[in-house]
């Protein structure tokens, strides 16, 4: 069993990196730790790796690839002999070919998701405590990656059973026998690092970022608003019935959608029991704000293949893709 430590960064393709640095520099206040021709590398004020989130020029929006961090390097090499076992795709990626990191390895998971593997990447300054340096509502810290797959039961076998990923809450279908719906997945002992979403896929449905409290969330609202950027919000500010959590999702200029997430809870004992939820009741989602419109669960980005850059299929979803009480 290798040893994935937490979520690491995403790579976010979009059209226009000047549109996207002012919406997630200007707006959201993400540190720019560097930029190329083609690329910008962001990070929040917590963090001390180089870069969480890679925004990447391409032709159109989707997904490059999720990331996790590893424990330490030979945990690579397991990962690539296991994989080799199992007959996924993989590739390696070399040193510095991905700017600031070690080398890398990165997989089409058995649902067709591009995932990297990392241990080795430099440091930037931690301004955790530099409050006269925060901007926008004070993004701290990547938390989690939310995909919709085709079929939930596989991926989830595949990460908890290869990977070692643990369940917090997970969703089930009202029938004589169960079907999982989604599932919720954590490395670093909070509520996740990766939630599998029933729904047409691959795709990334968003990326999480940590907020230090409530009145943070707002303030994204207000920021977005005075900027003529009200758009951008798409869904919330809610509170979560699984996680607890208080959010806010946004759409960037491309339509990759970004969640703002603050005041979930530990999930670090070893007894923690999962929480079930049932598909069918409305709080699972949203214990109180409006409920998600029709788009969070249709729309997401698409993920590349790791062979050749082009998007992978979309597959129908084994399951209904959205609860019965979505009209």
């Amino acid at each position: 069993m290798v040893n994935v430590l937490r979520s690491g960064h995403i790579e976010f393709r979009v059209t226009d990196l000047g549109a996207a640095r002012h919406f997630y520099v200007d707006l959201l206040g993400f540190i720019e730790t560097a930029r190329d021709e083609g690329a910008l590398y962001l990070r929040g004020y917590e963090e001390r790796e180089h870069h969480s989130l890679i925004l990447r020029r391409a032709s159109s929006p989707g997904v490059t690839h999720i990331a996790f961090r590893v424990a330490e390097e030979e945990d690579l090499d397991r990962l690539e002999r296991r994989f080799a076992e199992l007959e996924l795709p993989r590739r390696w990626i070399a040193p510095g070919e991905e700017r600031a990191q070690g080398r890398a390895l990165r997989a089409q998971d058995p649902s067709g998701l591009p995932v990297e593997f990392y241990h080795q990447i430099e440091r930037g300054e931690r301004l955790l405590q530099r409050f006269d340096q925060h901007r926008g509502p004070g993004i701290l810290r990547i938390d989690h990656f939310n995909c919709q797959v085709p079929r939930v039961r596989p991926a989830f076998d595949f990460y908890t059973r290869e990977l070692g990923f643990r369940l917090t809450e997970y969703t089930e279908t009202e029938e004589p026998e169960p079907r999982l719906w989604a599932a919720w997945l954590h490395r670093k002992g909070s509520v996740h690092d990766l939630a599998l979403m029933n729904g047409k896929g691959p795709r990334v449905h968003h990326v999480g970022y940590w907020l230090p409290d409530a009145l943070a969330v707002l303030r994204a609202c207000d920021i977005l608003a005075g900027a003529g950027q009200e758009r951008a919000i798409e869904r919330g500010p809610g509170r979560h019935g699984i996680s607890n959590a208080l959010f806010l999702y946004l759409r960037d200029p491309d339509g990759n959608r970004i969640e703002l997430y603050a005041n979930d809870y530990l999930t670090i004992d070893p007894d923690f029991e999962p929480i079930r939820w049932s598909i069918n009741d409305p709080r699972r989602q949203t214990f109180w704000g409006h409920a998600a419109p029709p788009r969070w669960f249709e729309e997401a980005s698409p993920v590349e293949s790791i062979a050749d850059g082009s998007f992978m299929p979309i597959e129908e979803p084994e399951l209904l893709d959205r609860p019965q009480f979505v009209t």
